[in-house]
């Protein structure tokens, strides 16, 4: 009876605090989120509980559900004040894609068109729809009579908090707790996944869906389930929805797994026959998404490769037009290394100095320091987890790992040729398989901790060279604080102490090694 008192009286809370910052009638608005809200708690105790976790995993899902809710609020709020003098930021978006995709959505809902509409080429501002259907559909049903954008953000929350529930299932099924934990933890409070959450963005339905599909996986493949298969079609139908791209992804990943674990083992013809099937609705769904935007008729593989080419050329020339010093390194370097600078670059956004130094409004700085931190707190995991894999006693385990990793770091590296090292496009790019990302973090974190592998501090006393280096070079820049050294120079510096801190920690672990 007390968890009803509490989720009633708190869903007329958070109903009247989001009708009040939103326009048409209070009274209606209260209403709507109320019961949103109150379906939304429900939602989350029934996945808590179906989960079998402990009190941890309910803080988890508590705080991704309304970290996100929060920021969408002080955003909206913020940025018509304190934000960039651009259309998005004065609507209350810090998006420019959820601010024209948005934008449609309320003009299909208040038109006499289908919903199915979102789907036509009419509606550019969504390559495949999907989004643009739900968000048509939830202001048609639910806010006729006004435009509220905090609706969809609500949704947003929602689904990043059932996604902490699918994937640390998942993880706890596959690797017990002690890789579960933090890998949820991960997913949960990643700051780029915070700010996906708080807006009108496919993202985090994306990571719904992919933490769904995988957790539908592993009970079917530890269990032989056939309830498995239930929750693995339906994620990867969500994902040919809204981005088959990433649907694409995720067959590679889980016929690696596959692979990987069963050498010598084999797949039922219905479950080749099935992945087949999915792999090439996703292939000319993805294809016929990207001719949409007028990339021009041929096969659908021509036509991502096109797409991709074109891309990356473009994004390249972005950023060596948008910034000077980018444009001095380019014209010093050979032509084929600068790909190779690119996706360097990408890895390192966003700077983590430049958030701090670079000239920008109070909101904006502090939104930045959010995202980079979570970044930089998160890439050192990553790149341990390579060593951690190593490490493992050989088998299939030790496979799957090796595997699991190798495609979390092609995926950064693709996003960062796509985002072109764009301070907004790359980390949202890159945050898509988040899921594997909080994985493999969680693996390393696991490790580190039970050996008290002295690599992993490496790696952050590493990060820490490349911060104090790039902070003095940006105060320099900025500021003309100290002298400013040749970017070649800082190039040779920060190698330098790269191979001291590493290879020294490796011939200090061989010494140890000798001596015991």
């Amino acid at each position: 009876m007390k968890v009803h008192l509490l989720f009633i009286s708190s869903s007329l809370l958070l109903g009247a605090i989001l009708a009040s910052f939103q326009p048409g009638d209070f009274y209606i608005g209260w209403a709507i989120f109320s019961l949103l809200f109150l379906l939304s708690l429900y939602a989350l105790r029934f996945m808590y509980r179906w989960t079998g976790g402990g009190r941890a995993l309910a803080w988890m899902i508590a705080f991704a559900f309304l970290l996100r809710l929060a920021l969408g609020v002080a955003l909206y709020l913020s940025l018509p004040l304190d934000g960039n003098p651009n259309e998005q930021n004065q609507a209350g978006y810090i998006f420019f894609d959820s601010y024209r995709r948005d934008a449609q959505a309320w003009d299909l809902a208040q038109s006499d068109q289908p919903i199915l509409n979102a789907f036509s080429k009419n509606f550019y501002t969504d390559q495949y729809g999907g989004l643009l259907a739900f968000s048509a559909l939830a202001y048609r049903y639910l806010s006729p009579g006004a435009h509220r954008p905090l609706l969809i953000v609500v949704f947003s929350a929602l689904a990043a908090a059932l996604g902490v529930s699918f994937l640390w299932k998942a993880a706890a099924r596959q690797w017990g707790g002690s890789v579960a934990a933090p890998a949820a933890w991960i997913f949960a409070l990643y700051p780029e996944s915070i700010l996906l959450g708080s807006a009108q963005m496919r993202e985090p339905f994306l990571m719904l869906f992919t933490a769904m599909a995988l957790w539908g996986f592993v009970e079917w493949q530890n269990d032989g389930e056939r309830r498995g298969w239930m929750w693995l079609a339906s994620g990867l139908a969500g994902m040919l929805l809204v981005s088959p791209g990433v649907a694409l992804a995720m067959l590679v990943i889980l016929g690696g797994w596959l692979w990987v674990r069963h050498e010598h083992g084999r797949v039922s013809w219905i479950a080749l026959a099935a992945a087949g099937l999915v792999f090439l609705a996703g292939l000319y769904l993805l294809a016929w998404g990207l001719t949409r935007e007028s990339f021009g008729a041929g096969s659908p593989l021509g036509v991502i490769f096109e797409w991709f080419r074109g891309a990356v050329k473009w994004d390249v020339y972005q950023l060596e037009r948008g910034s000077g010093w980018v444009q001095k390194l380019f014209d010093e370097m050979p032509a084929a290394l600068r790909p190779l600078f690119v996706t360097v670059y990408g890895i390192t956004r966003p700077v983590l100095p430049a958030q701090f130094v670079e000239p920008t409004t109070l909101t904006l700085r502090l939104l930045g320091i959010f995202r980079s931190v979570g970044w930089y707190a998160l890439v050192p995991l990553l790149f341990y987890a390579p060593f951690a894999v190593r490490r493992t006693q050989p088998g299939p385990e030790r496979r799957l790992w090796a595997w699991l990793t190798a495609s979390v770091w092609v995926w950064i590296v693709i996003a960062s040729l796509r985002g072109g090292a764009d301070e907004w496009d790359n980390p949202r790019y890159r945050a898509i398989l988040l899921v594997w990302q909080s994985l493999a973090a969680g693996y390393a974190w696991a490790w580190s901790r039970g050996r008290r592998d002295a690599w992993l501090g490496r790696w952050v006393a590493l990060e820490v060279v490349f911060v104090a280096v790039f902070t003095q070079w940006y105060l320099s820049r900025y500021y003309h604080i100290g002298g400013q050294l040749p970017f070649g120079w800082m190039v040779v510096l920060l190698l330098g102490a790269a191979a001291a801190i590493l290879l020294g920690g490796w011939w200090w672990d061989r010494r140890r090694a000798r001596r015991a």
